[in-house]
């Protein structure tokens, strides 16, 4: 606590680095798998390929993804940005697919016949009921990523990782517990607040 009580200002950049980074990664690999996912969505062949695809990028370790990344985009937040959104879209996109196939046809039907062309059948109907499983998603692809950033400062992207790895080869454990604490905290957060948000939109859509 004494160590944390002189340097929280560090503590705050790291942890301001590791928020823009999640951010960042949000923003993009949503909206990408949004496009993705409901264009699986409509073609069981877009789905196996973008399912296959994905499925691998998951299955390289975090270390051996930013190493590879290196020679193409060097060091810093844009390595570990791509890491990550190429990490999480598997959940992603599979999640905005099967959201949006498990609406109900006769729903689906029932708007057609009201004279709803498809772009409001998707936006007004579909997007809306298939939302708790999107972010059902969403949750696990935050949680996982906010945790698989802490490597990321080994490409020099900065965050919570730098006072972990610093903590580490200085045999400093005040800095590795405070970096550690506060990367469990944010992806706690951030669980409880998704899956608050997941609750309300099934409550919702009863």
């Amino acid at each position: 606590m004494k160590w944390l009580g002189n340097n929280w200002d560090q503590v705050l950049i790291a942890l301001g680095e590791h928020i823009v980074i999640a951010l960042t990664w949000l923003s993009i690999a949503f909206a990408l798998s949004l496009v993705i996912g409901i264009w699986a969505a409509r073609h069981d062949r877009v789905f196996r390929w973008s399912i296959g695809i994905s499925g691998f990028l998951y299955t390289i370790p975090t270390l051996a993804f930013l190493a590879l990344l290196i020679p193409i985009v060097g060091l810093g937040k844009t390595n570990a940005i791509i890491c990550m959104v190429a990490f999480s879209l598997m959940i992603l996109i599979r999640n905005v697919a099967i959201g949006i196939r498990e609406v109900p046809d006769d729903v689906v039907e029932a708007a057609r016949g009201m004279g709803m062309n498809a772009a409001e059948i998707l936006v007004k109907i579909e997007l809306p009921l298939a939302l708790p499983v999107i972010v059902a998603g969403l949750r696990i692809a935050t949680v996982t990523v906010i945790s698989v950033a802490v490597v990321a400062a080994y490409v020099n992207a900065g965050g919570l990782g730098v006072l972990i790895f610093a903590g580490i080869s200085n045999d400093h454990a005040p800095k590795i517990w405070v970096g550690a604490l506060s990367a469990c905290v944010l992806a706690v957060a951030a669980d409880l607040s998704l899956s608050r948000l997941e609750g309300w939109l099934k409550h919702r859509a009863r």
